[in-house]
């Protein structure tokens, strides 16, 4: 390919984003060092842009990379507000993964998971192909639901109690097309992947919580209601816009609504004397009006107003509707103690802490061993810091309530890996 398309790519895109990469193997989920990665445009991909590797966290340093200008996504455009690169990742013993279009939006960190296989022979190499965002593609609208689901049916499974699960079971396409696959998603980075997916990372951050909000709420309806187990399917929720929400398999997510999701992932709508999640249901409000539920564009609007999150979704969803937390978080060894864990903090949460960041280290091994005496000293607190470097979170050695979860969900992960080795 010539080098003109190259340079009208470049001019299209003064903006910059950036992009971080992080590999681990699919098989034990430990982080890659030394993995290659190779970046060019998805409308160029032979053209390499940047050839980086990962580190011994499996991460590579974060890039600055050209994007289109933040206005676009800033408004209803007929204009791509993102750019689309390529990436392609190899690393000895394991099978090279393409990802065409991960998108990098102007000012924003975009976060690019990839989980590669071991080398097998005849086993084909791993190409993912992510579509178009939602506010900018072509996809069904929403099939109207009531919110609220009867939960007095013979023989109907429903939860006893709130549940943030641990995963849930991803129908990628349809619920009547057998051929789609079904995935394992990890409830928050289902999530991250659908607000990535649907909404835009640089809006107003009042407008990103009141959008995963809904979309947390809509996603603990549909778990605890069983709803397409009820109706003989073997998965919680589909990817398909006309039934659910859209998931993108292997998709990038971005920082800023990470730490949204990380804050709040406990949380749902919910309406008085109604014990179940609202199935908070809603549209883009510009290909597709949805009255009586919240749009996407709108909630934009009011972000930029200055409204706070329940501010917007009682604009759309009415004055009764509260912001409730989950009973329950599975998956989890033990949930937030309900204060940060600070210099001077004592006692057996500062020892489950000592222990499991010990634990981490082994796999991830940048972070310091620490003496497990349940005392939060300064070597615990630089031991909190390195992991919230490693894994991009804001480094002040605290550990509240967004570290407490991811420390758990890594040890959780690290110590899975030992079980089946």
């Amino acid at each position: 390919m010539n080098s003109k398309p190259l340079r009208m790519m470049q001019e299209d895109q003064p903006d910059r984003g950036r992009l971080q990469i992080q590999v681990t193997s699919g098989r034990q989920n430990l982080p890659i060092q030394g993995a290659t990665v190779d970046i060019s445009y998805t409308g160029a991909p032979e053209e390499v842009l940047e050839e980086v590797q990962t580190d011994s966290s499996g991460q590579t340093e974060e890039l600055e990379l050209s994007t289109p200008p933040i206005e676009y996504s800033l408004s209803p455009s007929e204009v791509q507000p993102y750019a689309e690169y390529t990436l392609r990742i190899s690393a000895p013993g394991f099978e090279t993964v393409t990802i065409s279009g991960t998108q990098l939006l102007s000012e924003q960190t975009a976060i690019q998971t990839i989980r590669m296989r071991p080398l097998e022979p005849e086993q084909a190499p791993d190409v993912l192909v992510i579509p178009a965002h939602t506010l900018y593609g072509e996809y069904p609208p929403k099939i109207a639901e009531d919110e609220i689901k009867p939960v007095n049916q013979t023989g109907e499974i429903v939860l006893s109690q709130v549940v943030v699960p641990e995963f849930i079971v991803v129908h990628d396409g349809p619920p009547r097309d057998t051929s789609a696959a079904n995935y394992y998603v990890r409830y928050r980075d289902y999530i991250k992947n659908v607000a990535s997916s649907e909404i835009y990372a640089t809006w107003p951050r009042a407008t990103i919580v009141a959008n995963v909000l809904a979309i947390q709420s809509f996603t603990m309806n549909r778990v605890y209601t069983e709803w397409y187990r009820n109706k003989g399917y073997n998965f919680t929720i589909t990817s398909s816009t006309a039934f659910d929400q859209k998931w993108m398999n292997g998709r990038n997510y971005f920082s800023s609504i990470e730490r949204v999701v990380d804050e709040i992932f406990d949380n749902y709508l919910s309406r008085p004397n109604v014990k179940q999640p609202i199935l908070t249901q809603y549209c883009d409000g510009q290909r597709v009006s949805c009255p009586n539920w919240m749009t996407q564009w709108g909630s934009k609007s009011l972000g930029d107003q200055g409204y706070e999150a329940i501010e917007i979704l009682r604009y759309y969803y009415g004055d009764n509707m509260y912001i409730n937390f989950a009973e329950e978080v599975s998956g989890v060894p033990s949930s937030y103690p309900g204060y940060p864990l600070d210099i001077g903090s004592v006692g057996e949460d500062v020892v489950k802490i000592q222990e499991q960041l010990n634990r981490i280290s082994d796999n991830y091994p940048l972070i310091p061993k620490i003496a497990v005496d349940g005392i939060f000293g300064e070597r615990t607190q630089n031991a909190v810091r390195v992991f919230q470097s490693v894994f991009g979170l804001a480094q002040d050695g605290i550990v509240g309530p967004r570290t407490w979860y991811k420390i758990q969900e890594i040890f959780v992960g690290v110590t899975r890996i030992a079980e089946l080795v």
